[in-house]
């Protein structure tokens, strides 16, 4: 039997992604999919809300089985004026946020617009997954292997859904699809970005700065961190919840804080 879910669509590059249309195609034998996307790319949002300016919200385009609106606000503004205005009479099933163009491991869930959008719908207790290609943010990347690995996910899914507290980040390397030597689970890899900020002069002299920055991988050799499965070709799939809680030091400073 064919089971027809509500799934809600988003990302942090834009309604006119590439990666975006790529997840579409990727959901759509599991659903009726509704897109709620940025009108511009909204990299590096990680959680964040506009406040300041209204927030606009337009249908675009509607094909069969799939309804698209544009948002003029970020990833968790489209999730939430998505499940507020939109589903406000029933709740989808599922939220699927990508496939961001870039990485998405290590240090840079804490960024991450693409996670942002997954971790907010966990809070109104929607299941979420988060996709990201590993490619230097090219606007024309090659999805092809993220829609046949991505599906083989979404069936693992749905079979033996993780925890309602859980949301999943899934990496895949941007190789060729033969090249992808299989998916593993994995753990958030220990990292930061360094140097990030290059100076540079504008047309009038003034200097400005721009963000760049390089990669440093605090644990090269683990062999179960997200980043270091990414340089192996492997896809990697890292359950995150919203509760950053460290309850071992919580327990250890009850013991050593006299309050």
């Amino acid at each position: 039997m064919i089971i027809k879910r509500e799934i809600l669509i988003t990302n942090d590059d834009g309604i006119g992604a590439k990666g975006l249309s790529a997840l579409v195609e990727m959901a759509r034998p599991y659903g009726n999919l509704t897109v709620v996307a940025p009108k511009e790319p909204q990299s590096g949002m990680s959680s964040a809300v506009t406040f300041s300016t209204p927030i606009r919200l337009f249908e675009c385009k509607r094909e069969e089985g799939v309804t698209y609106y544009v948002c003029s606000g970020t990833p968790v503004d489209c999730v939430k004026i998505g499940l507020n205005r939109i589903f406000h009479d029933r709740t989808p099933d599922l939220l699927l946020s990508g496939i961001n163009h870039g990485s998405n491991s290590s240090a840079a869930v804490l960024y991450s617009g693409t996670l942002g959008a997954a971790a907010e719908a966990i809070l109104y207790g929607i299941p979420s997954i988060g996709f990201s290609l590993a490619t230097p943010h090219n606007p024309d990347a090659d999805f092809n292997a993220s829609i046949h690995y991505g599906r083989k996910i979404l069936d693992q899914y749905f079979q033996n859904p993780p925890s309602r507290e859980v949301y999943l980040n899934i990496n895949i390397p941007d190789i060729p699809m033969e090249e992808i030597k299989g998916i593993r689970l994995a753990r958030q890899g220990k990292g930061a970005w360094i140097k990030e900020f290059e100076k540079r002069i504008d047309p009038h002299g003034t200097p400005y700065y721009w963000l760049t920055g390089e990669f440093r991988n605090d644990e090269p050799d683990a062999p179960d961190s997200d980043c270091n499965l990414l340089g192996q070709k492997y896809i990697s799939i890292v359950p995150h919840q919203v509760d950053t809680t460290h309850y071992a030091e919580l327990k250890r400073l009850g013991e050593v804080w006299h309050l």
